[in-house]
């Protein structure tokens, strides 16, 4: 009876910990690391839930910068000593779909050394066209790229920027023949499209719209699955290409073996953050959409992603290094 006794007691200490864990999580700061430098989309999304979020946890949410490698530096940062329970991704789903085409340090992959938390949020990109080309709609766009191949050019963001995959899966959809310009960042290819330097380019919506306004830009239409609430007459390119989705997503990961619990707290409080007006309000400004979808729902998500930008990639002839 006593050495059932004390097997019962040491079972019940030994489980101690673990319900401590989960009852206190979080104990000390969350710690949101970015794969980008600050201003980019991935971090505005970070910084305007963190915010929020700070307030929920009842603990600091700190957002940690670690530009590199797109998100290879990141991801070494999150590996680094053990796990803490408090340290997870913020990124956009590149790191997951296309870093891995073209950087071969990029061995990590969701399912196996990251797992899925929560997607945040979606921002569509806009394929717009320079005045000087006369293009005013999607339909105008394909009938003279289809007539003049060759003529046109288009800017990116850069060789396997998801604004370089956007349209290489575009122009493998349609049969379409468009020189691609790539650039430094949308810091350099914004104005190359704005002096006319390309004919073409792939942007984000708040990059753009002071210029549409003034009428030094027509937008054609998003890279979304739907229409954006923010500019609704403006179609979707999957109204023209079914299936076609390159919306950029963004979300939070955690390292393999994370316990459970800090996971679906992160998840469901963030679910709760994006649907407060105030926060919702910021990300419309940005034209985001506020999403906050749990652990499975990204996993899906990140999987569709990984295969269209993987096909896009082939199109593009995308080489790892």
């Amino acid at each position: 009876m006593k050495r059932r006794t004390f097997a019962t007691l040491a079972l019940t200490l030994a489980a101690l910990p673990m319900a401590a864990s989960a009852q206190t999580f979080p104990s000390k700061p969350v710690k949101f690391i970015v794969p980008y430098a600050a201003g980019g989309l991935p971090d505005s999304v970070a910084r305007i839930v963190a915010q929020k979020l700070t307030e929920r946890l009842g603990q600091s949410v700190v957002v940690d910068n670690k530009p590199g490698g797109n998100g290879v530096v990141a991801y070494q940062n999150l590996m680094l000593g053990t796990n803490d329970n408090h340290t997870f991704i913020v990124s956009d789903g590149s790191m997951l779909s296309i870093t891995p085409l073209i950087n071969k340090s990029a061995t990590y992959a969701m399912g196996k050394e990251l797992m899925p938390v929560s997607l945040i949020a979606r921002s569509p990109l806009f394929l717009v066209a320079h005045p000087k080309t006369g293009v005013k709609n999607l339909r105008e766009f394909v009938e003279k790229v289809r007539a003049n191949p060759g003529t046109y050019t288009y800017g990116s963001s850069g060789i396997g920027s998801t604004h370089h995959l956007s349209m290489e899966a575009l122009k493998a959809e349609l049969k379409l023949d468009v020189r691609h310009i790539p650039f430094r960042g949308s810091g350099q290819s914004v104005p190359a499209l704005l002096g006319g330097q390309v004919d073409f380019l792939f942007s984000a919506l708040p990059s753009m719209s002071g210029f549409v306004k003034n009428n030094q830009v027509t937008l054609l239409g998003s890279n979304d699955s739907k229409r954006s609430p923010q500019v609704p007459d403006v179609p979707a390119i999957a109204e023209l290409v079914s299936g076609y989705d390159f919306s950029v997503t963004i979300g939070v990961m955690a390292r393999s073996g994370t316990a459970p619990e800090a996971i679906k707290r992160i998840a469901d409080d963030i679910a709760w953050v994006v649907r407060q007006p105030d926060v919702m309000e910021k990300l419309n400004a940005a034209s985001i959409e506020p999403v906050g979808a749990g652990p499975e729902a990204y996993r899906k998500e990140i999987d569709r992603e990984n295969q269209a930008m993987a096909k896009a990639g082939k199109s593009a002839d995308l080489k790892a290094e």
